[in-house]
C-alpha cells in the first residue's frame, strides 16, 4: 500500500491557491458586456505582431551570438559571455524608458548632438526593445545545444571541401532547431506577459489595455481581456512543452581560432547590441543624475522595495517547502507542483486584476501588504520550488532512513537531516524571489497599499508625470539589482563547468 507524504495536504492547498486567479477571472468576466469586438481584434493583432517580431528578432541576434560564444576562442571569453547575457537580467521597461527618452525630436540625442533621430515608440520600438532584452533566451539555449554537439560531422564536411559557413548552415543549424525553438518561445512568452515596454512605448497590447480598463473601473472587461491573453499564454506553454531537447552522444567540441582582424570584426558586430541594450540606458541615467541630481527621490522607496521583497521571499520559501517535498515524494506530488507553477505563467497585470477582486470581497485585505505579498508568492513560487527541489533531490536518502531506524520521527528527521542539508537551495530560492520582487512592476502598481512607493513604481510615476530626470537613481539601483540577479543565475547553473573536451580547428 502506497503511503502518502505528510507534505501532500499543504501542497494540495497551495496548488488550489495557484488556480484561484483563473477562477476569479472567470467569475469576473461573466459581467463583461461582450466577448470580442473590433477593438479586441486590433489589440490581438498588436499583441501577436509584437510576439512574432520579438521571437524573430531574438533569433536573428541570439543565434549568431550563440555561435560566437560557443565556438570562437575570444580573448576574455567569460567576460563577453556575461556581457552579452546581461540584458536578460535587466527589466525591459528600463530599456524602453531610456530609449524612448533618447530618440525622437527633443530627445536626449537631439539635445546633446543636434542629430535628428526617429521616434522610438509603437510596434517598431516595442519590437526592437523586446528583441534586445530577450535574445539571451535564444543565445543561452542555443549555446547549450551547440556545446553538446559532436563536431565530427563538421570536420567530415570540411574534409570533403565544404566551406565553414556551409558547414554551419547545413550541418550544425539543423541539429539545433529545437534549441532555437525553445529560446524563441521563451522570448515570445516574455513579450506576451510584459507590461512596461508596450505601456511606455504606447502600443495597445493586452497588458496595456488591461491596465487601462482597470484604471477606468472596467474590472469585468479587464478580466475578459486577461482570459483572452491567458488563452494565448496557454498555447505558448503547450508548444514549449512539446519542444524536445537535443540528444546526441558527447564528443569533441568545435573550436575556432580566427586571426586578430576577424576577432576584432566579430566583436565590433556585437557592439550595436551592447550599446543599445546596456551602455545607452546607463549613459542616459548618468546624464540625468549629473543634470538634475537625485531630484525628489527618497531612500524610503528603496527600503519599501527591500521590505516587501524580504517578506515575499520568506513567505514564498515557506510555501515552497511542502510543494518541493511533495514533488519528490511521488506522482501526485509532481502533479501538484505543476499546478502550482501556473502562477508563473500568469502575467503580473493579470494576477493583479484577479487579486483586486479578491480584495474587494474581503475588505480587510484590499490595498494591504498582505495581498501584495500573496501576489508575489503566487507569481514567483516556482523559482523557490525549483531551487529547493533540485537541492533536496541530491540528498542521500539513506541518511533519513538511518535517522528513522534510530528512532527519529518523520518531523524530527526532516528538522535534523533534510532541512539543514537543503539550506543552500532555500537560500538560493529566497534570493531569486527577493530580486524578482524588487523589479516587479504591474502587480505592484495595482495592489500596493496607499502611499507605498517602490523603486519600480516610482520609476513608473516619474514617467507618467514626464519628469524623466528623476528616474536616474531608481533606474541605476534597479540595474545594479539586475546584475546581482544575473550573478545568482550564473552561480546557480555553475556556468564555469560548460567547458568541455576541446579540439582545435583553425578557420
Amino acid at each position: 500500500m502506497t503511503r502518502w507524504s505528510p507534505s501532500y495536504p499543504l501542497a494540495f492547498v497551495i496548488s488550489l491557491l495557484a488556480l484561484m486567479p483563473v477562477l476569479v477571472l472567470m467569475v469576473l468576466a461573466t459581467d463583461s458586456p461582450q466577448l470580442f469586438d473590433a477593438r479586441n481584434l486590433q489589440i490581438l493583432s498588436n499583441t501577436l505582431s509584437l510576439m512574432v517580431f520579438t521571437a524573430v528578432g531574438a533569433i536573428l541576434i541570439g543565434v549568431p551570438l550563440a555561435l560566437l560564444t560557443a565556438y570562437v576562442k575570444l580573448p576574455w571569453a567569460k567576460f563577453w559571455l556575461v556581457l552579452l547575457a546581461a540584458p536578460l537580467a535587466i527589466p525591459s521597461y528600463i530599456g524602453a524608458f531610456t530609449l524612448y527618452a533618447a530618440f525622437g525630436p527633443g530627445g536626449e540625442i537631439d539635445q546633446l548632438t543636434g542629430l535628428a533621430t526617429p521616434a522610438f515608440d509603437g510596434l517598431f520600438g516595442s519590437s526592437v526593445v523586446m528583441a534586445l532584452y530577450t535574445y539571451p533566451f535564444v543565445m543561452l539555449t542555443v549555446r547549450a545545444s551547440l556545446l553538446s554537439l559532436d563536431a565530427s560531422l563538421v570536420h567530415a564536411a570540411r574534409t570533403l571541401g565544404m566551406s565553414l559557413f556551409s558547414s554551419i548552415w547545413y550541418v550544425i543549424l539543423p541539429r539545433i532547431t529545437n534549441g532555437i525553438a525553445a529560446g524563441a518561445l521563451l522570448a515570445a512568452m516574455y513579450a506576451l506577459s510584459d507590461f512596461g515596454t508596450p505601456a511606455i512605448l504606447r502600443l495597445d497590447t493586452f497588458t496595456r489595455m488591461i491596465y487601462v480598463e482597470y484604471n477606468s473601473f472596467g474590472l469585468s472587461q479587464a478580466a475578459m481581456l486577461s482570459l483572452q491573453l491567458l488563452v494565448i499564454v496557454g498555447l505558448i506553454l503547450f508548444l514549449e512543452s512539446r519542444v524536445i531537447g537535443t540528444h546526441e552522444r558527447p564528443g569533441k567540441s568545435l573550436s575556432l581560432w580566427p586571426g586578430r582582424l576577424r576577432t576584432a570584426l566579430m566583436l565590433l558586430a556585437c557592439l550595436p547590441v551592447v550599446i543599445l541594450a546596456i551602455l545607452l540606458p546607463l549613459t542616459i541615467f548618468g546624464i540625468w543624475l549629473w543634470r538634475e541630481g537625485v531630484g525628489n527621490f527618497e531612500l524610503i522607496y528603496a527600503w519599501n522595495s527591500a521590505y516587501a521583497a524580504l517578506f515575499a521571499s520568506i513567505a514564498t520559501v515557506l510555501f515552497a517547502l511542502p510543494v518541493a517535498q511533495a514533488a519528490i515524494s511521488g506522482k501526485f506530488g509532481r502533479l501538484m507542483e505543476r499546478v502550482s507553477f501556473l502562477g508563473f505563467g500568469v502575467p503580473g497585470i493579470v494576477m493583479g486584476t484577479a487579486l483586486v477582486y479578491v480584495g474587494l470581497q474581503f475588505s480587510v485585505l484590499y490595498q494591504t501588504m498582505a495581498l501584495l505579498v500573496i501576489a508575489y508568492v503566487m507569481r514567483f513560487l516556482p523559482l523557490a520550488v525549483g531551487a529547493i527541489r533540485s537541492t533536496s533531490e541530491r540528498l542521500d536518502p539513506s541518511l533519513v532512513r538511518a535517522a528513522r531506524l534510530l528512532g527519529a520521527s518523520r518531523k524530527e528527521a526532516f528538522r535534523r537531516i533534510t532541512f539543514p542539508l537543503s539550506i543552500r537551495g532555500i537560500v538560493a530560492g529566497a534570493a531569486l524571489v527577493f530580486l524578482e520582487v524588487m523589479r516587479e512592476l504591474p502587480a505592484t502598481l495595482i495592489l500596493s497599499p496607499f502611499d507605498f512607493e517602490t523603486l519600480a513604481t516610482y520609476l513608473w510615476r516619474v514617467y507618467e508625470a514626464g519628469y524623466f530626470g528623476q528616474a536616474a537613481i531608481p533606474g541605476l539601483l534597479l540595474v545594479v539589482i539586475s546584475v546581482l540577479a544575473l550573478a545568482v543565475m550564473f552561480y546557480g547553473e555553475r556556468w564555469n563547468q560548460t567547458d568541455v573536451l576541446e579540439d582545435t580547428y583553425h578557420s
